[in-house]
């Protein structure tokens, strides 16, 4: 397999990379569907943006977000069966009871762990340890630039997270469960192990003050883009959504059989990101996951980081042990 030449890397030549837009095979079918599968992302974060922008502050809450969000997440489960991007893809009941498994576990203990030790609790401490006053004169810009960079600090500061997860061995160790998933569909996102899933969920915005119109305004972004990431659904996404934002195709080849395409596409919501720094790689990919695709149970999910570092310490301290997986 000779794989294509990206910048200075060889993608593809250890796995099927599909690498150029204009490559991806597009939605097949009448007019209708050519049309709605082109607009359905764009109309979505715009009709999202409205609403949380005019929405009056009796349903203008946290509660109405986490709704919408279960309600969005099922729409896009209806699509994945209308329209799925690879049919090798197609959701089963047992793995859809799986991913519930993480997805309940997001909604509970992690929620949970989050308010007592999350960013708010631990910027909260260093600001009363050293005295800091927040910013907050970032309250009199304009509403929906306080969403934007409430989107754009969080971004950022998760891409490098995800990039160093993939270029340091122990934080790999906490995020190598996730690439052993070998589809994608609606909550595949969720699958992990929890101490990846609360790192990748820490952020640096609570040093600012934003209005919370604004926060709510930033999550119904991350909702309309970042939830893309993880659904088998085809789209034909317009060419400046695709530029500007992360897309299932970008992730697809993140999460590819191929080491150098696994080593890109780190951003959450913007890959102009993952363009700034040199790696983006634009295409797709069908074959995912590691070690040939063999799926993760969710008791080796669990203990994973653990097992994997105390075989890895036995293996320096010079004593019999398994070989350490090799960070892709």
């Amino acid at each position: 397999m000779d794989g294509v030449r990206v910048g200075n890397r060889m993608i593809g030549a250890q796995a099927p990379v599909t690498v150029g837009w204009e490559n991806i095979p597009r939605v097949e079918g009448g007019p209708v569907k050519q049309f709605v599968f082109t607009w359905f992302q764009p109309t979505v974060l715009f009709a999202l943006i409205a609403f949380w922008y005019y929405a009056p502050n009796s349903i203008a809450k946290a509660s109405t977000a986490i709704g919408i969000g279960i309600g969005f997440k099922i729409l896009l489960l209806a699509l994945e069966w209308v329209n799925p991007r690879h049919d090798s893809w197609r959701l089963t009941w047992k793995e859809l009871v799986t991913d519930l498994f993480y997805v309940s576990l997001g909604y509970t203990v992690l929620r949970m762990l989050n308010t007592y030790i999350g960013d708010e609790a631990l910027i909260g401490a260093i600001q009363q340890s050293f005295d800091l006053d927040k910013l907050a004169w970032f309250t009199g810009l304009p509403l929906l630039l306080q969403a934007f960079l409430i989107s754009f600090i969080f971004d950022f500061g998760q891409y490098w997270m995800h990039r160093g997860m993939h270029n340091w061995y122990p934080l790999w160790l906490t995020h190598a469960p996730h690439h052993y998933i070998t589809q994608l569909n609606i909550n595949k996102g969720a699958v992990g192990n929890p101490v990846e899933l609360f790192l990748i969920g820490l952020g640096i915005g609570g040093f600012f003050d934003f209005l919370p119109r604004a926060f709510l305004l930033a999550g119904a972004i991350g909702m309309a883009v970042s939830t893309y990431q993880h659904i088998n659904v085809r789209f034909n996404t317009p060419r400046w959504w695709r530029f500007v934002f992360n897309t299932t195709e970008h992730h697809s080849v993140h999460h590819s059989q191929d080491y150098e395409a696994s080593r890109s596409n780190y951003s959450g919501t913007y890959i102009f990101i993952d363009r700034m720094f040199g790696t983006c790689v634009d295409g797709e990919a069908e074959l995912l996951g590691m070690e040939g695709g063999r799926p993760m149970s969710i008791r080796e999910t669990m203990t994973f980081p653990f097992t994997e570092g105390w075989r890895t310490v036995k293996e320096r301290l010079g004593r019999p042990g398994s070989t350490a997986v090799p960070a892709e």
